[in-house]
């Protein structure tokens, strides 16, 4: 009888809070309806990646020594050796569509955009090995350094075509590095965006043409008097854009291949700048690229 009523005062006890302030009511399906969790999940990262070595074997292997990946610091740039000020944003849509967006956590005080996420990365060697235990090899490159800007990185699982998609805009501050076993170095090499004098849409007028023409207001189909469009028009002509589907499908032309890895390249824009190209240690001149465009491309990759 007593451990009864001990029973019955801690339930009383557990439940006074609850009669203190409402009946319990049960929930309706309408009621339930109404009750959200969050958008989404946003993970806020910075870090420092090193590997000493990555091996593909299959007779033979191929090597890559040294890998250190990290801010621009760690390849001579002006910011820390930490990748920082970085955000990954992970949202599942109404659709089933997965999406991830990588973003910066810095905004320019005067404009209100995210600021880039400064990126740099150093290489020793790119070796090709002969047999199990690599008694003979080839260096292909050493001394690989680089560093630049990250404007943006979307990433979109689109569950009606099982397609993923890759859009990145970005820029090479400078990058170095030699090819060695042809005795040829590569020396403050640039990659940006193709800039305004570029057709972006192919409608045969270039962005600086419409700019004229619009006298500033419009261009490549942005509006350039909102600013959220402005912005992207800036990504657009500023970075290089490279865009693409990765997926399962088919061989191309005449191949029976099936079920490969596909890779279609809806387009690549930028402009890339090569200060000194050395063969034998000397420097026989410069090299560059205006508005490299590489569209309608398909990759079909598999076994053999």
């Amino acid at each position: 009888m007593k451990g009864l009523k001990k029973i019955a005062l801690t339930t009383a006890i557990a439940a006074a809070p609850f009669a203190a302030n409402a009946e319990l009511q049960a929930m309706n399906d309408s009621a339930m309806g109404n009750v959200t969790g969050q958008a989404g999940v946003t993970i806020e990262l910075e870090t420092k990646v090193s590997i000493g070595q990555f091996k593909y074997t299959d007779e033979g292997s191929f090597a890559v020594n040294g890998i250190v990946l990290g801010g621009s610091g760690v390849a001579g740039g002006t910011g820390t050796e930490l990748l920082d000020q970085l955000k990954i944003d992970i949202d599942v849509a109404d659709d089933g569509d997965a999406i991830i967006h990588v973003g910066s956590l810095q905004t320019d005080p005067a404009t209100g955009a995210p600021v880039p996420i400064d990126w740099g990365m150093t290489v020793d060697s790119m070796e090709l090995l002969a047999g199990s235990t690599g008694t003979d090899s080839t260096t292909l490159i050493s001394n690989m350094s680089m560093h630049g800007d990250l404007a943006a990185l979307d990433l979109q699982v689109d569950t009606a075509t099982d397609h993923l998609n890759v859009a990145v805009a970005f820029d090479i501050d400078d990058m170095d590095f030699d090819v060695d076993f042809l005795a040829i170095g590569i020396r403050d090499l640039t990659v940006t965006g193709a800039g305004s004098n570029f057709d972006y849409d192919g409608n045969g007028t270039t962005a600086d043409e419409e700019l004229a023409a619009s006298g500033g207001a419009s261009a490549e189909g942005y509006d350039l008097t909102d600013p959220q469009q402005k912005l992207a028009y800036g990504k657009l002509t500023g970075y290089a854009n490279v865009n693409l589907d990765v997926y399962k499908g088919a061989g191309l032309g005449a191949s029976n291949a099936v079920d490969v890895l596909r890779v279609d390249v809806n387009n690549v824009y930028m402009d890339v700048n090569v200060g000194a190209v050395e063969i034998g240690g000397t420097s026989i001149g410069s090299v560059a690229l205006d508005n490299l465009a590489v569209t309608d491309t398909k990759l079909a990759i598999y076994g053999h």
